[in-house]
């Protein structure tokens, strides 16, 4: 089990990143959340075994069709024992 904190910058919000990512993290079988940020970027907490929470991290750099990723950051993150993968507000 590892966690990661992600942040996604670019054309992410208003374009069902958060949406998109919760899918994304079901067929995966990755816990944790996803929120917008103040400043217009995309945040993620992931937790999960190590394939799967990297392949989530490589569709992140890609987002859905309506969105344009410029940057992502991946850091390690303590696990906070999540049982799902839900939107923050």
């Amino acid at each position: 089990m590892i966690a990661r904190h992600i942040r996604v910058v670019g054309q992410v919000q208003g374009v069902f990143f958060r949406a998109w990512t919760v899918e994304q993290a079901g067929k995966l079988g990755v816990t944790g959340w996803v929120c917008n940020a103040a400043d217009g970027s995309v945040e993620a907490h992931l937790e999960g075994e190590k394939w799967s929470v990297q392949q989530l991290v490589d569709r992140l750099r890609q987002g859905p069709p309506s969105a344009r990723v410029e940057h992502l950051t991946d850091d390690e993150a303590e696990p906070q024992g999540c049982d799902t993968f839900e939107v923050r507000h």
